[in-house]
């Protein structure tokens, strides 16, 4: 796992001119694209720290900058070696915006790369203080369902999810409140140098808070789908 208060590479030789560089994608020494580091993440590539609040122009600003210079188009001249380094940093560079730019993907990187998620993770137990809310809800779809295969009234039905609905939308409005509390607090540990048990026990809680915005937003999307 790379060094999490810390954005700086471990020196790499050139390809080109064989000079140890720390050059994120170009070298140091004589401006060749470089190779890209095994293991390098996101935040690495658009040199910034591993903190969840991202200045959105600021993100999209770097982004144009480094997606002009790292275009195919500028190394049709180029050797073999540099034309194919350019598609792997635009690539990859492509995929580090479109998670950065989004809090909730931001997020799940990050825990991903901290170590505490794996990749696709999206726990689907219910919390136990919503089982009763999620046996009622559930009844009611199969009631709606019924009813509409039957042709059965569905006016009382869709008044009682739709109630249930902005119930669970109030609820995902709390989660993201305390995701953003939290995020916040990962912050503040990270310019702190907090120790790792303290970075470790607010990952947990990220990753937990994170769990349970998935569970609830799959249930609006479930009753959305049904009120269709």
């Amino acid at each position: 796992m790379a060094e999490p208060y810390t954005i700086t590479n471990p020196p790499l030789v050139c390809w080109s001119c064989h000079d140890r560089t720390l050059g994120t994608h170009f070298c140091s020494s004589c401006g060749k694209l470089v190779q890209l580091r095994g293991g390098i993440d996101y935040f690495t590539l658009f040199e910034m720290p591993r903190k969840l609040w991202v200045e959105l122009p600021a993100l999209e600003k770097k982004f144009l900058q480094l997606s002009w210079k790292l275009h195919p188009d500028n190394f049709v001249s180029a050797s073999e070696q540099e034309r194919e380094l350019s598609l792997q940093h635009s690539s990859e560079l492509n995929d580090a915006y479109r998670t950065l730019r989004d809090p909730v993907a931001r997020l799940e990187y990050l825990l991903g790369i901290e170590g505490m998620r794996k990749e696709g993770e999206h726990k689907q137990q219910a919390p136990p203080e919503l089982l009763e809310e999620v046996f009622e809800l559930n009844e009611s779809l199969e009631e709606l369902r019924e009813a509409k295969a039957s042709g059965g009234d569905l006016a009382g039905l869709q008044t009682r999810l739709q109630a249930a609905e902005k119930s669970f939308q109030a609820q995902l409005g709390e989660v993201d409140a305390r995701l953003q509390s939290a995020a916040r607090e990962w912050d503040a540990a990270f310019d702190a140098k907090a120790d790792e048990g303290a970075r470790k026990k607010l990952l947990s809680r990220m990753n937990e808070l994170l769990n349970r915005r998935s569970y609830i937003r799959n249930l609006v999307t479930n009753v959305q789908k049904e009120l269709q």
